[in-house]
């Protein structure tokens, strides 16, 4: 029997198999991010609006079909739904490759945008993971995504150095069919049983993601975080190089940095599980990064104050990306977890889109100071919104285990989905395990007989 601190090995097995998943789509993205600006006035008809546009249109793909291809993850499956998003950015790659012009590469950059499966990752990660190890997973799938900002950043530019951007592009496509191969091979395909699968239209689901108060808090958070991050490259890579870095060594900076936020985020992460302080945790994350964006606007730019700036800043960043996602897993309604995720994803992308936006226009208008001071006033804002948040009573997540072809899905769903306080159920037959979401009360000895119960 497992502790109940402890993952089971199916667990550790669907995080480790989506951190590698994580660690490979993540990297053809930001491969592109510090070279493509360089590049990309090469090209036919190239302008700085349409190379601001081939960088930008990725991040708008995504904001437009996060939440219909979460949606549609409800309905068919995850593994359908990610496999078909990595394909499309695979096309979407080897056409910008092809790209003589400036157009093509927006092309191609909109059809790799075309690929929205980041909602459909985190809905994967709270189908395999009971609510209990669920930050502890949520911060192991951020630990990989900033193991993988650190690698693009070093081994991006030595690519495009070597084989062009076309290369680059080419390999971005490589990458995502890797990220196939993990899906199809490494990844376990759980069947998700619900007490009213199927009951509620598309619409309606999306509907009452909408109205859902807390929801829509996570979803104002998300908007601000990725918003502010956007602003924040706005300025630092200017400041590296006026303090004499050239851009092929910011990664010096970046990833031991990224390294140490994640070691100083882990214990928020244990305070918030151990003792229920998620709310809590999470307004202090949100005055943390209100108190450097005030700070970083009237600093001095010198070695260590920027080296301060984003340590303190993505230490915040890191803990809030971890949390957030699992915060919504636990409010969300069943069934409707990949939908929620959907409109998460959305307003993630939609913040990164106009932080980049507004930011450069503030910047251009007002300097760097209106900069952090205007992403300090958003989070300010979210802090006011999270003022009456309170989350559901923590739910039971079981484990259970039977002797391999005594049960089926459908006879699960038959017979303990329908016992009071059953709430829904991720079954994995091939491994002859269950998990189940209880309400708090619910008696284990109604379960029927055959089935082994593991908190």
């Amino acid at each position: 029997m497992n502790p109940p601190s402890s993952m089971s090995a199916l667990e550790r097995r669907a995080v480790a198999a989506l951190a590698c998943l994580y660690v490979f789509r993540m990297l053809g993205l930001f491969m592109l991010l510090p070279v493509l600006p360089l590049y990309a006035a090469d090209y036919a008809l190239s302008t700085p609006v349409l190379v601001g546009l081939a960088l930008g249109i990725y991040g708008l793909g995504q904001a437009l079909l996060q939440i219909p291809l979460g949606m549609l993850s409800d309905r068919v499956g995850r593994k359908p739904v990610i496999i078909g998003g990595l394909l499309l950015f695979a096309a979407g790659g080897l056409l910008a490759a092809s790209a003589e012009s400036i157009f093509t590469v927006i092309l191609g950059r909109l059809l790799q945008g075309a690929g929205a499966i980041a909602s459909t990752l985190t809905a994967t990660v709270a189908d395999l993971t009971r609510e209990q190890h669920r930050s502890k997973a949520m911060a192991v799938i951020g630990m990989s995504i900033g193991v993988s900002f650190g690698i693009a950043m070093v081994i991006g530019p030595g690519i495009a150095s070597v084989a062009g951007i076309s290369g680059l592009f080419l390999v971005t496509a490589a990458l995502a069919g890797v990220g196939v191969v993990i899906t199809l091979t490494l990844i376990p395909s759980p069947q998700v049983q619900l007490r009213d699968p199927r009951s509620q239209p598309l619409a309606g689901m999306l509907i009452r993601c909408l109205q859902t108060p807390d929801l829509m808090r996570l979803n104002i958070g998300v908007f601000v975080l990725h918003a502010a991050m956007m602003a924040l490259f706005l300025i630092i890579p200017g400041r590296l190089q006026d303090l004499g870095m050239v851009p092929e060594h910011h990664w010096y900076m970046y990833l031991p940095v990224m390294a140490g936020a994640f070691v100083l985020m882990v214990p928020g992460i244990i305070l918030a599980e151990t003792r229920q302080w998620h709310t809590r945790m999470l307004r202090i994350a949100i005055i943390l990064l209100i108190l450097i964006e005030l700070a970083a606007a009237v600093m001095p730019t010198t070695l260590l104050t920027v080296t301060v700036v984003l340590l303190i800043f993505f230490t915040g960043f890191n803990y809030l990306e971890a949390s957030l996602p699992a915060l919504l897993s636990r409010i969300a309604y069943a069934g409707g977890k990949g939908t929620a995720m959907g409109v998460f994803a959305s307003f993630q992308f939609l913040g990164a889109f106009c932080g980049g936006a507004l930011g450069g226009w503030l910047l251009g208008h007002w300097g760097e100071a209106a900069v952090f001071l205007a992403a300090a006033l958003a989070a300010v804002v979210w802090l006011l919104c999270t003022r009456h948040m309170a989350l559901p009573a923590r739910n039971i997540s079981l484990s259970l285990r039977w002797h391999s072809g005594e049960w089926t899905a459908d006879r699960l769903k038959s017979e303990v989905l329908a016992l009071p306080g059953a709430m829904d159920m991720t079954v994995f037959e091939p491994q002859s395990q269950a998990y189940l979401r209880v309400e708090q009360g619910f008696d284990t000895k109604l379960l029927p007989a055959g089935i082994d119960v593991h908190e």
